[in-house]
């Protein structure tokens, strides 16, 4: 679905929670999640989570997200996603690795809320600049790659790192 510049938004109170396999498959997604999306639930279960991702989200972002989640870490990161009709809709998503009883990683787990205004106006700027690099490569990994060796040369020159940025914007605007 292509973008239709549309913004759907969702209650402050809500969570969008879904769950994958290693894979990035959808194993999980509750009602807030498909009422958002725009899909049934029998259309995300087994897809992959990219489903939703809206073609103006930074790779590198997602590329540090799975890099963050591989080495067992959670990770906040501010995401723009695509719906099934073409709306957008911004979350400040929550990603943590999922581990059976022996300990070995078995998933991903997310929980997304609602961004304020003011920090989805801070985020903009830089995943417009990431997106720009990006889009000087002609493959996706190299996309990506580049999109990354920016953001953290971005973030070094602040002397902060993408969590600490990603917590700096989230208290500046909260509630």
């Amino acid at each position: 679905m292509a973008p239709t510049g549309t913004e759907r938004m969702f209650g402050r109170d809500e969570v969008i929670v879904s769950k994958t396999d290693l894979q990035g498959r959808l194993t999980y997604c509750n009602d807030v999640f498909c009422r958002v999306s725009g899909y049934d639930e029998a259309d995300l279960l087994g897809r992959p989570h990219n489903i939703i991702r809206h073609p103006d989200m930074p790779g590198s972002v997602f590329k540090l997200l799975w890099n963050t989640i591989e080495r067992g870490e959670e990770i906040f990161a501010y995401v723009l996603n695509l719906a099934a009709d073409g709306a957008h809709y911004w979350v400040l998503a929550h990603v943590t690795p999922s581990f059976d009883a022996d300990g070995t990683l078995v998933g991903h787990h997310s929980n997304r809320r609602l961004p304020a205004r003011g920090a989805i106006r801070e985020v903009e700027p830089v995943y417009r600049t990431l997106l720009a690099e990006e889009r000087r490569h002609q493959s996706g990994p190299q996309a990506a790659t580049a999109g990354l060796a920016l953001l953290q040369s971005l973030l070094a020159e602040q002397d902060t790192t993408y969590e600490a940025w990603v917590w700096d914007i989230t208290n500046r605007y909260a509630a």
